[in-house]
């Protein structure tokens, strides 16, 4: 069976995840029904990342089995006809190896974290970014994220249900932006590692909310990583900002 790497782009808030289950609806699910729209025997698509409810992705990559032979070009445009009105599209697809996989082949995941501070709701955002009232001092959040970056026993930034083996992880990079934004800032922290515990980006998010409000001293971000105590941990933020942004591989398949 011939393999298709794809990537995809998704608005979260409709699906209670990437991960199909039993009753609520998932990103994964929808992708299947057109999938095997096309070919009934088409088995489980494997994906990069298993996103949670709410979060949105730009570059999620997974990867399906055919029975026959597509152009990329024609798999991805039938694939998107028959995910309408879905908010999901298929922005990139190609031929890969039959060993190649969407996770256990990926050697790095980058996430977006984007955080609006303005009095005012949201409108044209609302769902799309963390909306927090007061200003907050993007230089100071910078020093807090310092602590983070290499390899730490992330227990304090790890979700109590985190399936994970060990919650040793490398961080690789943590970045910042900071956006013009009617009323307010649009700041925008990038994340990239080889792989994330459950719910560690948003920890990350909302502890450095934090510092920026000023609530904590930069210093504090350590003190909580190496305590290795979840309840020393910041408030996690919501899904609404989080946004998988790439997953990184070898060859990327759609430019080899």
């Amino acid at each position: 069976m011939p393999r298709y790497a794809m990537r995809i782009e998704y608005d979260g808030r409709p699906f209670a995840g990437w991960q199909r289950q039993d009753g609520p609806d998932s990103v994964q699910q929808r992708l299947e029904e057109a999938f095997r729209a096309l070919d009934p025997n088409v088995p489980s698509i494997a994906a990069a990342g298993r996103t949670d409810a709410g979060v949105h992705a730009t570059g999620q990559v997974a990867h399906a089995d055919m029975a026959k032979e597509w152009t990329p070009f024609r798999l991805s445009e039938a694939v998107n006809w028959h995910l309408k009105p879905m908010p999901i599209a298929v922005t990139a697809c190609a031929r890969v190896s039959d060993d190649w996989h969407a996770r256990f082949s990926a050697r790095e995941r980058r996430y977006t974290f984007r955080i609006i501070a303005r009095r005012a709701p949201l409108t044209l955002d609302a769902g799309k970014a963390w909306r927090v009232i007061g200003p907050l001092d993007v230089d100071a959040m910078r020093a807090g994220a310092r602590f983070l970056i290499g390899q730490h026993d992330f227990t304090t930034f790890r979700a109590s249900i985190c399936q994970a083996k060990s919650p040793v992880k490398t961080l690789d990079e943590v970045t910042f932006d900071e956006h013009p934004y009617p009323g307010g800032q649009d700041i925008r922290i990038h994340l990239r590692a080889r792989s994330f515990l459950h719910n560690q980006v948003r920890s990350f998010a909302g502890t450095l909310e934090r510092v920026g409000a000023g609530a904590w001293e930069p210093s504090r971000v350590k003190d909580a990583l190496e305590a290795r105590d979840r309840a020393r941990c910041g408030p996690v933020a919501p899904p609404d900002g989080l946004i998988l942004t790439g997953v990184g591989y070898p060859t990327d398949p759609f430019t080899a």
